[in-house]
């Protein structure tokens, strides 16, 4: 089971991922990713989404057109953990691609 992290390796794991960001009034992380259309947003989407199944991990987030906006946090344990920073890790790699 996941652990929440402690404030101090929760920005140890934030140093790794300099564009993400902490969600004003919980402990969340989030980034804003913008692509060239719609098409290569939802592709971008659903990479992640068969990342994130195997994981069981699960993003919030939302499309509008280009756009796709992900929060990460684990409900399990009220905050975030060890899986959110490996998720945005794997988000990183397919965003990069």
């Amino acid at each position: 089971m996941a652990e929440r992290l402690k404030p101090e390796d929760r920005a140890a794991g934030l140093a790794t991922l300099p564009e993400w960001q902490l969600c004003e009034g919980r402990e969340a992380i989030f980034k804003s990713f913008k692509f060239k259309d719609f098409c290569e947003a939802f592709g971008f989407m659903t990479q992640v989404a068969l990342v994130a199944e195997k994981m069981n991990h699960h993003p919030e987030w939302s499309n509008v057109y280009r756009t796709v906006d992900i929060t990460l946090a684990t409900h399990d344990v009220g905050g975030l953990s060890e899986l959110d920073l490996d998720l945005a890790r794997e988000i990183e790699n397919i965003a990069s691609a």
